[in-house]
């Protein structure tokens, strides 16, 4: 593959003292570089755009007609398409040394493939989205926070090695391409960083639409990946990021076009909306890895991430991954705030309520032992993983037949957003019951609501 390269060498690591693979010495534990330094970025959008010397009137995402991940084949096409592909929904686990070594094939989040040699399994994935945002130094961060996504579903922490995929538009004049091509680089790079891996080549083209992706591979042993088929009745759904990204970033462009922020001015300020938006794309920007390392933890059953499909749809093809006879029942659907309320005023066209509007790095949907989802929303919002993380308990797994379905009304999770509240909490920290720490508000009951058989987190 012609490219760039950057790193001549990964250095190697041992398994067992025998093997010896690349890998990066961190681990989820390990220190990182914090994505919430770069919260100050986002002063105003064209003051943003001008610090990269950019005429204040760019905007990334004029140079595609589709937004982030929305860009996906339909799901039931997609399952069509893929039938001639693999035969069978379960394949057959495959034996080494006397051990079962298992096998992801396609359908999910990644691919699990045994070795040849040691016991060895290759995980890896690709994905490829389209700008969803305008800034292309945190629009690159956000493509490598979705690539490595998906192997983050399967509770892998460590990546060894990433490509990028890169393809830049046409239309763009040489002084725009001279100024974004490095920056979106310079992201996607950080972001590897953070992740304990690096990019070591990839892929650059021209294109009429901007393009941005990659591949993400580790060899792993079986102890460092959760198969995400063994999810029982009594399980509890557990999500780590905010529903309403797509939401947020579309009527973010509304500001410019008047015709569509009359529809829904009076349900939501432009301060609101700015707020949402830049939430949104730390969210988006923000590692699903602290969540990948405490579903071991915690015993997670299965995992996916959730993107292109909608919170729904991804339900839907987790459950239909499922050794039992299960089905996922989700009752709390978390938002960002003011999101559901454009919504409901654009007559629900995003779909966000139903669960089918896309998002972009979503968070992880865990299925949890009951006992443990509690526990696990309380651990990820630990001052040492860093600012941000969050989760919420949002519905149950009970006996059924393999499908996923949302309740007819469903509770809405108003998600405020952390920098507003961070400001609000030392205002009024002696009149509320929060708990002020580094990583910001922490508001007790938020991530815990009720859920049916009596279930308090």
């Amino acid at each position: 593959m012609t490219g760039f390269r950057w790193f001549s060498a990964v250095r190697p690591r041992k398994i067992n003292g025998s093997v010896s693979l690349p890998r990066s010495g961190l681990g989820v534990n390990a220190p990182r570089r914090p994505l919430v330094r770069f919260a100050a970025r986002f002063i105003s959008r064209e003051a943003n755009i001008e610090s990269y010397e950019l005429d204040k009137s760019f905007r990334l995402t004029r140079f595609t007609e589709l937004k982030g991940t929305g860009c996906k084949v339909p799901q039931d096409v997609l399952q069509k398409l893929l039938e001639s592909l693999q035969e069978n929904h379960f394949q057959e686990d495959e034996q080494f040394l006397g051990a079962v070594m298992p096998r992801l094939g396609i359908g999910m989040d990644t691919c699990v493939i045994p070795l040849r040699h040691g016991g060895l399994s290759l995980v890896q994935t690709t994905d490829y989205i389209y700008p969803i945002v305008d800034d292309p130094y945190m629009m690159g961060r956000i493509a490598c926070a979705n690539v490595l996504s998906d192997l983050y579903a399967m509770g892998v922490t460590e990546c060894d090695n990433m490509l990028m995929l890169l393809g830049i538009s046409n239309k763009m004049t040489d002084r725009e391409r001279d100024k974004v091509m490095p920056l979106i680089i310079q992201g996607f790079k950080d972001a590897a960083e953070e992740a304990g891996t690096s990019v070591t080549g990839g892929q650059t083209v021209l294109n009429p639409w901007i393009v941005l992706g990659g591949v993400a591979t580790t060899v792993c042993q079986p102890n460092e990946f959760i198969m995400p088929d063994n999810a029982v009745p009594g399980d509890v759904l557990v999500l780590t990021k905010p529903l309403g990204t797509q939401v947020a970033v579309a009527v973010h462009q509304w500001l410019d076009i008047p015709e569509k922020w009359n529809k829904i001015k009076l349900v939501v300020t432009q301060e609101d909306v700015e707020l949402a938006y830049q939430e949104a794309m730390m969210n988006m920007a923000r590692l699903n890895r602290t969540a990948a390392g405490l579903m071991h933890t915690f015993n997670a059953h299965a995992a996916t991430d959730i993107t292109g499909f909608g919170i729904l749809g991804h339900a839907q093809n987790l459950a239909k991954q499922q050794r039992n006879e299960v089905s996922f029942v989700i009752h709390n659907l978390p938002v960002l705030a003011k999101m559901a309320a454009v919504s409901k005023a654009c007559g629900n066209m995003f779909g966000l309520m139903h669960g089918t509007c896309p998002e972009t790095s979503g968070g992880l949907l865990i299925c949890l032992p009951r006992e443990q989802a509690a526990r696990f929303c309380a651990e990820i919002k630990s001052p040492k993983y860093g600012e941000g993380h969050q989760a919420w308990i949002i519905g149950i797994v009970e006996k059924g037949n393999r499908t996923a379905r949302i309740i007819d009304k469903p509770r809405i999770i108003e998600v405020a957003p952390q920098v507003a509240t961070q400001n609000n909490c030392k205002k009024k920290k002696k009149e509320t019951h929060c708990v002020c720490t580094s990583g910001g508000l922490r508001n007790p009951g938020l991530g815990y609501p009720s859920l049916p058989g009596g279930l308090e987190s």
